[in-house]
């Protein structure tokens, strides 16, 4: 009896191990004949030259003639020199009477980061690669806000030809590159934090990684939080540095402050796109940007009040003192929506260390993944803040302790705002390429996923 159970469990087992092979669930040469290299027996590798989360990232800067960045600052010299800059010692300081072409800079201090050769020690969130092999990002230093600011700032002033023809020329210039070609952009980081930089031909740069102040001019179809990165502006104040009063919230008096233009245009944004001829304009508009509004209805509630200043001002040197002065002295400083979701004035209160009081629906902010901004700002709806006496009401009950909270808070983080050359460690330098590094996973996706689809990306399709 025993001699025919187990015989019958004999045959049993030698069923299931031959159905384990044949469904494959049993690989009985791992087991007796290994493969050379232990494939077998090690997870797959990813393949890609991306460094480790600690490594600096690794970006490849086109050498792109003179005229697309610094070009537009040596113009008073009347050089005729269009090489392009390849070297620190190249590069001219940011004029200190730049007035508010500096708070649209960001273009300029990325730049400036990558040709430093860097130093012994120094901690940097990327590097520049001469062999575009071995590039993981591609940035392409053209001063488009500067351009803006430089060659006409109005549409029907001749001189903004010049603005239109150095992108046309870059459009071209780009398509001619390999790596342009390879990712479809994707990969590349374009600096346009003026809301009209880049206005002519921003269409035929949307895969790429748009670094931008806010997405107030840009259509979800160009520019989105996914891909692109948000910018602060470089501020216009002096950095307060010896801030460091027993008592702060007493010793500043005002507890509101705005100074700014009060009066906003009723914004017709006409975004332009130009065919792929470069002969043709199509108008896609226009979009109104009615947020303007909110800073004269604000201007009529806040009126009255003595320990309020809310005062109308055009950004001229004498003012930026003055704003300097006054955001020292006040507990809250206000930032309303204006022509679009963010300004310059966010930032000038961080490094005051004044409060924010944040009045934009749509405002998207700088590195958000790593900082809460709630812990030393406050944000109103601009329907809460357009109602008498709410606004008001709610800063007057502001606790005392819970402002000193915010304050000390806006003091340690405040760093994260300064633009440095050389680059300091978690400056916005370093922290803007940081944000580009975040985004690379996601860029590899897509140009992996494009490669391989034969037909329309059917996600896409969905949205």
């Amino acid at each position: 009896m025993y001699g025919k159970a187990i015989i019958s469990l004999a045959f049993i087992t030698l069923l299931l191990i031959t159905f384990s092979l044949l469904i494959g669930t049993v690989d009985i040469r791992s087991y007796f004949f290994p493969s050379p290299d232990g494939a077998h027996n090690f997870p797959c590798k990813p393949t890609g030259t991306q460094s480790s989360p600690s490594a600096p990232l690794k970006v490849y800067m086109y050498d792109l003639p003179r005229r697309f960045n610094i070009g537009m600052m040596e113009r008073k010299k009347g050089g005729g020199d269009d090489t392009p800059v390849t070297t620190a010692e190249e590069l001219p300081r940011w004029p200190v009477n730049a007035g508010v072409r500096r708070q649209h800079s960001v273009e300029y201090w990325l730049m400036a980061s990558l040709l430093r050769s860097g130093g012994e020690g120094e901690e940097r969130e990327a590097v520049r690669v001469l062999d575009p092999e071995n590039a993981e990002a591609f940035f392409v230093p053209f001063f488009s806000s500067l351009s803006f600011n430089t060659h006409g700032r109005n549409m029907t002033d001749p001189e903004t030809e010049k603005d239109r023809q150095l992108q046309v020329d870059l459009i071209s210039f780009l398509r001619k590159s390999k790596y342009w070609q390879r990712s479809g952009g994707r990969d590349h980081v374009i600096p346009m934090t003026h809301p009209n930089a880049f206005r002519f031909l921003r269409q035929l740069v949307n895969a790429s990684i748009l670094i931008v102040a806010d997405f107030g001019r840009y259509p979800k179809s160009l520019s989105t939080l996914s891909k692109d990165v948000v910018s602060p502006y470089v501020h216009n104040v002096d950095s307060f540095k010896d801030d460091d009063l027993l008592d702060p919230f007493e010793s500043r008096k005002t507890l509101l402050f705005f100074r700014g233009n009060t009066v906003r245009k009723d914004v017709c944004v006409l975004l332009l796109v130009i065919s792929i001829s470069f002969k043709m304009v199509v108008f896609n508009g226009p979009i109104v940007l009615q947020k303007g509004k909110v800073r004269a209805k604000l201007e009529k509630i806040l009126a009255g009040y003595d320990d309020i200043r809310y005062e109308r001002s055009s950004p001229t040197a004498e003012a930026i003192q003055a704003s300097t002065q006054g955001m020292r002295s006040s507990k809250f400083c206000l930032h309303p929506a204006g022509d679009t979701p963010s300004s310059c004035r966010l930032f000038d209160a961080i490094v005051s260390h004044c409060v924010p009081v944040i009045v934009s629906d749509l405002i998207e902010l700088p590195y958000e993944d790593e900082i809460d901004y709630s812990q030393f700002s406050i944000f109103f709806s601009i329907n809460e803040a357009i109602q008498p006496d709410y606004l008001v009401n709610q800063l007057r009950q502001f606790p005392k302790d819970r402002w000193i909270k915010m304050w000390r808070q806006l003091k340690k983080i405040s760093h994260h705002f300064e633009f440095h050359y050389p680059p300091m460690k978690e400056d916005a330098v370093n922290m803007l390429w940081r944000q580009v590094k975040h985004k690379l996973p996601g860029v590899q996706l897509e140009v992996h996923r494009n490669h391989r689809l034969k037909v329309p990306d059917w996600w896409q399709q969905r949205r």
